[in-house]
């Protein structure tokens, strides 16, 4: 790994929603970084899942008042983007090695020494939220917690392998073409939100298809190659002595992986959350389903809603309201895993 002091900002001032973006250099090759908010507040570290970046895996999340209060009071936001995938990306060059998720998980580890960050929390979607569950497993020190979205732990299934070899020839041979990002689409949302011929699809699969359009084919390709060949790290689970607060959508094709890895944490610092009638990208299919369960978990750290974005004096889950057992790591596992979210009757009647 590269010395941190090495490490060059390439100050690119493009500003996002007030987030500014960062060219980190590392010995892993350059990484874009878009930093939201008060540098002076802990970190949250953002990484999302395969071809996509800040803009098409968190904004329903940050978008969503309530949730953007809870995390943006308490936090400044850190999104990572896998290499090449951030706005307006140029194409990686073929020639260069692909990176292995190990070299994935040690860019993290350089980008928080450039910003000169301690322990942080990080927040993930599937093969982003495998990059950081191996991360912390790696640098323990370096990490508060873990808010993974549909998450992996072991090597590809067959049917997730072979969905990749299929996924990695439409991008060799045809680049973003309509039936990968069918297949990208499919990864991501249920099919509530995807929709049928009699139903249209949803704005946030439209929104998602026209950001699938930007991407590079050969950056995707070389971030699948890395997940692709991604170890199974079930064994390790049990070392993490971070809370993991973990999302799954009952629609995901990653729902029995999720599963899996919660089974295998130490239940006295984890918690599953099954949102129902959703995909794989619960924050940008239902982000309201986290708020209450991050609420809790954040708890745990003092952390919580500010009043004044709350409907009365104080918040519904201000602390005053909630039993200490609650907010203790070692009933996380007792009184959080699992939840069942529930959607609106009228949803699921416009969705049949």
């Amino acid at each position: 790994m590269a010395d941190s002091n090495d490490s060059i900002s390439v100050d690119m001032e493009t500003i996002y929603l007030g987030g500014k973006e960062h060219t980190v250099r590392t010995g892993q090759g350059s990484v874009s970084v878009i930093v939201y908010g008060d540098q002076d507040k802990p970190a949250l570290l953002t990484y999302p899942d395969l071809a996509l970046n800040h803009m098409s895996c968190f904004q329903g999340l940050f978008f969503c008042p309530e949730a953007a209060s809870l995390l943006l009071h308490n936090f400044c936001i850190y999104h990572i983007s896998p290499p090449g995938h951030e706005l307006g990306a140029a194409a990686l060059c073929p020639d260069d090695p692909v990176p292995s998720v190990d070299d994935l998980a040690d860019q993290i580890i350089e980008v928080l020494n450039y910003f000169r960050l301690g322990a942080v929390m990080c927040m993930g979607v599937t093969a982003g939220a495998y990059v950081l569950t191996l991360f912390a497993m790696k640098y323990r020190e370096r990490v508060l917690g873990l808010i993974l979205i549909s998450p992996l732990c072991k090597t590809a299934s067959w049917t997730e392998w072979l969905c990749n070899k299929v996924m990695s020839n439409l991008l060799y041979f045809y680049g973003m073409c309509g039936l990968m990002k069918e297949l990208l689409l499919h990864r991501y949302f249920s099919k509530e939100v995807r929709g049928s011929a009699e139903v249209p699809e949803s704005d946030i699969v439209q929104a998602c298809r026209r950001l699938l359009d930007e991407r590079q084919s050969i950056n995707v390709l070389r971030f699948l190659q890395a997940i692709e060949s991604r170890p199974d790290i079930t064994s390790g689970l049990k070392t993490l002595k971070c809370r993991t607060l973990i999302f799954v959508g009952e629609n995901s094709p990653f729902h029995s992986e999720a599963v899996h890895m919660t089974s295998k944490l130490d239940r006295r610092y984890s918690a599953l959350v099954e949102v129902q009638a959703c995909g794989s990208v619960v924050t940008e299919e239902q982000p309201h389903a986290m708020l209450v369960p991050m609420e809790y978990f954040l708890m745990g750290y003092g952390l919580y809603r500010p009043s004044q974005f709350s409907g009365s004096p104080r918040s519904p889950l201000s602390p005053s309201c909630i039993s200490p057992e609650l907010l203790s790591p070692e009933s996380m596992g007792l009184k959080l895993k699992p939840i069942k979210t529930r959607i609106p009757t009228h949803v699921k009647s416009v969705s049949r």
